[in-house]
Parts: C-alpha cells; structure tokens; sequence
C-alpha cells in the first residue's frame, strides 16, 4: 500500500538544487561524451526503471527532477509512489525522449532512487520490528552532508519520524553540553529561562541519577543514552508519562523490538542515515 497520502512533497527548489549539484559533479565541463559519440542527436527512446529486489520506494521527486534538468521535454510516466512496497522486477516509471538525454540523466536519477530506497526500506525493518508497541522509529543527525533533507525524507517513506532536521529546530542538551556548562543544574536553568515558550527541550541523560535530576525542570523530551532494557524499563516508570522518553545509542534490528517493550516513546537510530544499503534498482533501455 502507497503512503504517498502521509509525505508531503519536498521543496522543489531543494529537490532541483541537489539534483543539479549531482549532475554538474557528473557532466563535468564538457558532458556526457560517451552518448556524444555513440548515439545520434536526433534519436528517440524509452526507458523503464525497475526494482531489482524487495524493498521500499523513496526518491521519486529526485529521480523526475534528474530527468526534467536535463531536458524538460522528457516524458517521465511514475507507476510507482514514495512508501510503497517494491519486489523485484517492479517497474517504477517510464521515462521517454531523447536517446542522449536519458542516458546523461540515468545515473543521478538511479543513485538518488537507489539510496533513499535503501534508507526507506531499512527504516521499515524498523518499524515493523517494534509493531504492536508504542515506540516510533526516529532518525538522527547522521546524514550525508548536503543530503540531509532526502535522506530524512526517504526515513519517512519507510515509516519513520523524523528527528531535528538542524540545530536550530529544538533545543538538545547532550552529555558534552553538560560538562562544558558545569553540570546538568548550571545548563538546564540557563536553557529553561532563555529557550521560549516555542522551543521544544530535549536532555541526554545515561543514569537514572541524572534522569531524576533532569525531571525537576519544565522540559520536553528525555534521551535514554546506552541505558539497557532493564534500566530503561525503570527510566520509563520514573517519567511516568510526565515527558516523551527516546531511547538511543547502538540500537539494531537485534536489539530494538526489546527496547521497544520497555514503554519508551521514541527510539532514534542513527544507521538509517548512515549504514544504509543502497536498494538495487535499474534501467532497462528500449529504442523507440
């Protein structure tokens, strides 16, 4: 089933900058001189891009934007939506027009379809992991530089939430902030007094000691750091539901559907965005 109803289109300004980002990194100076030399200017053709195994679809404004940059009279048909399930030999699009343009444009088209399918369909290991508990799988900061908001997007198409999307989204107040300020009380009266009514209040804490501590302040949200099961299951009855409760730190698909059961609300992993392997997805050329 698509969950293309529950995504939101990206900025198409982002999509068009990051897709021109890559393909400027591709064509270099001079172009795509393969094609150049091997297909006639003037030909015609179709292409299919397909799934080459299981998986979650997400990337599609990318893949289309790849195609449009190159050349806005390409005819990209989408069969496919972002969040739906994949097998293998699913055809996801058809694309048609110049022979030369669609291969200049396959292989950003191809490695944006291909990583963000990956990170989608990670993310819905995840989630199905923790099904029939209350935990959401979130995502981190752990992105690719310059890709953040797809790779964020592609968490969502599996299933995901998403996380801070940058520094200035909420307030985070981690171990080394901590330390830095002199201790959990110098950091969080400063932070209480100064954030504003608007600004969400998360704090790391990796003992019930501080946890105790963190609770006496008007925060949000609190991140449970390397607790394992049984100390967060003891984390989750001391907020007895005063604030959100994030586990983080290791989880993988061994550990997390456990995590889950311990009543935490949120469990961020990191490899969604950073381990992800790329989803095998093709093009197949057809001459029109």
């Amino acid at each position: 089933m698509s969950k293309q109803n529950n995504l939101a289109l990206l900025p198409e300004y982002e999509v068009r900058q990051s897709v021109s980002n890559a393909l400027g990194e591709d064509l270099g100076m001079v172009g795509d001189i393969t094609s150049q030399l091997t297909i006639p200017a003037d030909m015609e053709a179709s292409v299919v891009i397909n799934s080459r195994e299981n998986g979650v679809l997400a990337g599609m404004q990318y893949a289309r934007a790849a195609f449009d940059v190159i050349d806005s009279s390409l005819e990209f048909e989408q069969l496919k939506q972002d969040g739906d399930a994949l097998g293998a030999g699913d055809i996801i699009a058809r694309v048609s027009g110049n022979a030369r343009n669609l291969l200049t444009a396959e292989r950003v088209a191809l490695n944006f379809l291909g990583h963000m399918s990956g990170i989608a369909s990670k993310t819905a290991l995840f989630v199905k992991a923790v099904a029939g508990t209350r935990a959401k799988i979130a995502d981190t900061r752990k992105t690719t530089p310059g890709l953040r908001m797809a790779e964020k997007f592609a968490v969502k198409a599996g299933g995901g939430v998403n996380h801070r999307f940058g520094l200035g989204d909420a307030v985070l107040v981690k171990d080394n902030h901590i330390a830095i300020a002199g201790g959990i009380d110098a950091a969080l009266k400063t932070v209480v007094a100064n954030a504003g009514h608007m600004r969400k209040i998360e704090v790391e804490v990796d003992t019930l000691e501080q946890l105790e501590q963190v609770l006496a302040y008007g925060i949000d949200t609190v991140l449970l750091d390397n607790m394992p099961p049984e100390i967060l299951k003891k984390a989750v009855a001391m907020i007895d539901g005063r604030v959100l409760a994030e586990a983080s730190g290791g989880v993988n698909l061994g550990s997390v559907a456990a995590i889950a059961a311990t009543g935490v609300d949120l469990i961020s992993v990191g490899a969604l965005t950073h381990s992800s392997a790329t989803l095998d997805i093709g093009l197949d050329f057809h001459r029109g």
